[in-house]
């Protein structure tokens, strides 16, 4: 009886699963578990610190307060359409369409640069 020996092209390379073992990977217990994910992130920042459309947020906010019946604001911000429903509601209303404008101003205001940018000019919220 004769015993064959495998030729070098028969056998896997050291730590390859062989025809006996199947070629399932299990994890260690000295394997780390992957990190998770980073959650997503608003907005890019650029380089000089303030995120796009966040210059708009003072001035609209002040418009808002200032003008706020005649949608100023609204057009500040690139909403042709609410700007146009702003002018009628306010001349329908014979001015008290303008504390729409107001309330908006000062809603401005008091959110945050990241806040505004996400809901106002990234999220296209047209109204409050």
């Amino acid at each position: 009886m004769s015993e064959e020996t495998p030729s070098p092209q028969d056998t896997p390379p050291e730590g390859a699963p062989s025809e006996d073992t199947p070629a399932v990977s299990t994890p260690s217990e000295d394997t780390p578990p992957p990190p998770p994910e980073a959650p997503p992130a608003l907005a890019a920042v650029p380089a000089s610190g303030q995120l796009p459309g966040a210059d708009k947020k003072v001035l609209a906010g002040i418009l808002g307060i200032i003008l706020g019946g005649f949608g100023v604001h609204k057009f500040i911000l690139g909403y042709t359409q609410e700007g146009i429903i702003q002018i009628v509601i306010t001349l329908v209303t014979c001015g008290a369409g303008s504390i729409v404008g107001l309330i908006e101003g000062i809603i401005y205001l008091t959110k945050s640069d990241e806040e505004f940018v996400a809901t106002y000019v990234e999220g296209r919220k047209g109204w409050f």
